[in-house]
């Protein structure tokens, strides 16, 4: 097992915000219609299994903006996590298990 690690304020804040945009993204896709551009409706029963899409009406400017902005921020927080100078610190052999136990670190200090 490694050893357990104080993780840095930054890093866990880094950390918890990437759970919160990708919630907020993964919501608001669920939300939108199932194409970005204007598309007819279709069914398919050709492959293993149907497939079927009611017409979309696209998404607005501003939805696009919004997934954009969303995308943007979980990509900045992705690499300052990943890069952050606390894994430095981590032994090799250690990094994935550590990596893991920051995914659910706020979990743990909710319990």
């Amino acid at each position: 097992m490694a050893t357990p690690y104080e993780f840095p304020s930054d890093l866990l804040a880094g950390q918890e915000e990437l759970h919160q945009v990708r919630a907020e993204l993964s919501a608001l896709l669920k939300r939108l219609p199932w194409s970005v551009a204007p598309m007819d409706g279709f069914s398919d029963d050709t492959g293993w299994r149907k497939v079927e899409r009611p017409a979309s009406p696209g998404w607005t400017e501003d939805e696009q903006a919004e997934v954009e902005k969303l995308r943007r921020r979980e990509h900045e927080l992705a690499v300052f996590v990943s890069t952050h100078r606390f894994w430095a610190e981590v032994a090799a052999p250690d990094r994935v298990e550590t990596r893991t136990r920051l995914k659910h670190a706020p979990e743990r200090t909710e319990e």
